[in-house]
């Protein structure tokens, strides 16, 4: 409906507006495959699943489906659930009756407070407001949950008020009968106590609610969208088998299967401002070394795989590097600054909190001394793709003729060029950055290249008070 065209506010109006009653499947089925018609993009912001997930969801969506959405943390279950309120009507009309919970469809009331309203009153007597297609969504965390929270439970004060327990009016309608009309989604769905989950089924499978052993029959109308971990959604026991049998679609997420997808999501959520009066530029290797870091963590044999790397990992290790750097840059006047490798020994801080580690039998490494092999694997790998590509023998000569280099993430780039006179030209072309010519960017090359030939065992390193000193041993 056009905005500038006065929206019905009576059920009169309504129906001469032409509106029609369709349930939540039916619209979200409609509008969807007029966006599919027009070519727009269906999911913005979500990069890496065009080929996988996307399709399953389109599919789920055409098909009328409840969705479960499996995955590890850190996968976009919950903005891929949240994401589907783009495909709802902008607003939808209501009947605006007191003494109802839900937001009653004018053509179809579920409670008794509102059918007798309708049956007491002329259609240009009944009103109409309107809700928003975003608060037609509400999720839940499913651990600590209670039955009431979500389904409902008996109101104690209306049984004071002398209302029968056996009827509507005495209940308390908990989230999901309220979401009628709406899409509802339950996060880790295995963590949900059992009663809960029977109260689920029974929504899924007739569409009612019980509550303390009074049926009350509600035709409810809703998408109902579950997340949860395989570890624990395949576990026995963890999920009624009648439950899983109603879900009418499941969706498998997964990570970034190439490393420059996984850069494209950094850089597209990290949300930071690069600009203002102490820029940041960042070289592409250390954005290739962040993502490549989460990626180690995953192949760990000291990580729980169970649990996963979220994304959100490599976010929090983007943004402490980038503010590391720009600590430099405060401290020393240096702009523009440029992260470099020493600025990743202040991970700890944002990592080790998001990476769940399993050392059972290896009690001689502690959890600094696991991120900072996976971090000296990550430099490792990208290190030789570089060689590989580029080709890094006259790098390796200059570093291998005695030159001893110290380095620290609060050294000015001048030290730098101090050390190493002179910067092959091949540095330029395969860093496409002016090593050459900008002192901050060389610092970053130089701790990258000397970073890179330790991990191959080229050159030797030791560490003291926080500088890190690389030395070639013939």
């Amino acid at each position: 409906m056009e905005a500038s065209v006065q929206r019905p506010t009576n059920l009169a109006e309504l129906r001469r507006s032409g509106w029609k009653s369709r349930s939540v499947k039916q619209e979200l089925r409609e509008n969807l495959t007029r966006a599919l018609a027009s070519g727009e993009e269906l999911f913005p912001g979500i990069v890496g699943y065009d080929d996988t997930v996307i399709p399953e969801i389109v599919i789920a969506l055409l098909a009328g489906h409840d969705m479960l959405f499996l995955g590890e943390k850190g996968q976009a279950k919950s903005r891929l659930m949240r994401s589907l309120v783009r495909f709802l009507d902008p607003e939808l009309p209501y009947l605006d009756v007191p003494g109802t919970p839900f937001h009653e469809d004018p053509e179809h009331p579920l409670s008794s407070a509102a059918r007798k309203f309708v049956a007491q009153h002329e259609p240009d007597e009944i009103p109409i407001a309107w809700w928003p297609r975003e608060a037609r969504y509400a999720e839940r965390l499913a651990p600590g949950t209670k039955f009431a929270d979500v389904i409902g439970e008996i109101d104690p004060a209306k049984l004071v008020e002398g209302v029968s327990m056996s009827t509507e009016e005495a209940l308390h309608f908990g989230l999901i009968p309220r979401m009628h009309r709406g899409l509802f989604a339950m996060n880790e769905l295995p963590e949900l106590d059992e009663l809960v989950q029977v109260g689920l089924f029974n929504i899924l499978e007739e569409r009612d609610v019980q509550i303390r052993g009074y049926p009350v029959k509600f035709d409810l109308d809703m998408v109902v969208l579950f997340s949860a971990n395989p570890s624990t959604y395949n576990r026995s026991g963890k999920v009624i088998p009648q439950l899983k049998d109603r879900i009418g679609t499941l969706v498998q997420t997964h990570y970034p299967r190439e490393r420059d997808l996984g850069i494209e999501i950094l850089r597209q959520e990290a949300g930071l401002d690069l600009e203002g009066d102490y820029p940041v530029r960042v070289p592409y290797f250390m954005l290739e070394i962040i993502e490549q870091i989460s990626i180690e963590a995953r192949r760990s044999r000291y990580v729980d795989h169970q649990s996963g790397v979220s994304a959100r990992f490599s976010l929090a290790n983007y943004r402490t590097m980038i503010a590391s750097a720009r600590r430099r840059g405060i401290a020393l006047d240096e702009r523009p600054s440029v992260p470099r490798i020493s600025d990743l020994g202040h991970l700890a801080a944002s990592g080790l909190g998001k990476l769940e580690l399993d050392l059972m039998g290896t009690h001689q490494m502690t959890e600094r001394q696991v991120l900072d092999a996976i971090i000296a694997s990550a430099i490792g790998t990208v290190f030789n793709e570089y060689v590989e590509r580029h080709g890094f023998e006259e790098i390796a000569r200059i570093f291998g003729q005695g030159i001893r280099i110290e380095v620290g993430d609060q050294l000015p780039s001048s030290d730098y060029a101090d050390r190493l006179t002179r910067v092959p030209p091949v540095w330029d072309k395969a860093f496409e950055v002016n090593a050459s010519e900008d002192p901050a960017m060389r610092a970053s090359c130089v701790e990258f290249v000397l970073a890179g030939l330790h991990a191959v065992d080229k050159i030797s390193r030791s560490t003291h008070h926080g500088r890190i000193t690389y030395s070639f041993e013939s």
